[in-house]
């Protein structure tokens, strides 16, 4: 689904905004996405930046001894059992528990270059989420370049009706 989205001046300065056929919400490259009745559709909606079930998979297989994510501000590491979720609303997971800043990335990043996991996963994991994140910079492309289309079929239909309107005045005065 797209759809453009208001901007504070102008509607036309909007850029035209790949949504999620789920949610409606816009999707974006960091979002974990699969196809959903020949759409783009958040694999979780109310996730859509979460670990899929196959990051957590080679989390818990291969990397259940050691510490897979790091908190910049607490200046620790924790193992993947070890992250807080925020059980009480918003059904966030992978938090530092100690300030809750959320490590979805961090342990995101891990599963891309931990030394644990065999190669040949290591690179396949990455080919998935750089496959994915191709396809939705192509629809954003896609998005924008029917946008320009749009726009000018809205100026050359403006341009018509101008000539349309100028030739009936004409055509009643003379």
């Amino acid at each position: 689904m797209v759809t453009s989205q208001p901007s504070p001046g102008d509607e036309r300065d909007a850029p035209l905004q790949v949504n999620c056929s789920r949610c409606s919400r816009p999707i974006a490259l960091t979002d974990v996405i699969e196809l959903f009745e020949g759409h783009l559709a958040h694999v979780d909606c109310k996730r859509a930046q979460g670990l899929t079930p196959e990051e957590r998979a080679v989390l818990f297989v291969f990397c259940s001894s050691h510490a897979v994510a790091h908190c910049l501000p607490c200046g620790q590491h924790y193992r993947f059992t070890e992250l807080a979720a925020d059980i009480l609303g918003g059904g966030r997971t992978n938090l530092c528990p100690r300030c809750r800043r959320d490590l979805t990335e961090s342990v995101r990043a891990h599963v891309f270059s931990c030394v644990q996991l065999p190669s040949e996963l290591r690179q396949r994991a990455q080919n998935v989420r750089d496959a994915a994140q191709a396809l939705i910079k192509r629809s954003h492309e896609l998005a924008d370049s029917s946008d320009v289309l749009i726009r000018e079929a809205e100026a050359h239909l403006l341009e018509r009706q101008r000539a349309l309107r100028a030739a009936m005045a004409r055509r009643q005065r003379d």
